[in-house]
């Protein structure tokens, strides 16, 4: 249900503030790193509180890519650096290295 509700916000929202950024950079790094560690993160929380592996799986990938949303929609307002569709490209490319990661650590 949530993800069906981020999805409008994520395109009606973004596109009032954009960032004016490269593809490359430390910020895509960092941004990279921080959504493959809390998507792995997620998946082992989902794992302690004994749920399913596909829960476990869908909750660790959605929350990161729910976090990143969330930075890019910080970001946009209007004193803010603006959204980056870059950003957030780095953001869900960590967040299924992470999934892929965790899955082959287990």
């Amino acid at each position: 249900m949530v993800k069906y509700l981020l999805l409008p916000v994520i395109f009606c929202t973004g596109c009032s503030h954009m960032a004016q950024d490269e593809w490359t950079g430390k910020d895509k790094a960092q941004h990279f790193i921080a959504s493959a560690v809390i998507s792995a993160a997620g998946n082992e929380y989902g794992q302690k509180q004994h749920w399913s592996d596909t829960r476990s799986n869908s909750f660790g990938l959605m929350f990161a890519i729910s976090l990143g949303a969330a930075k890019e929609l910080y970001d946009s307002r209007a004193t803010g650096t603006g959204w980056s569709w870059k950003d957030f490209a780095w953001d869900v490319a960590g967040a299924a290295t992470g999934y892929a990661l965790w899955n082959i650590g287990q």
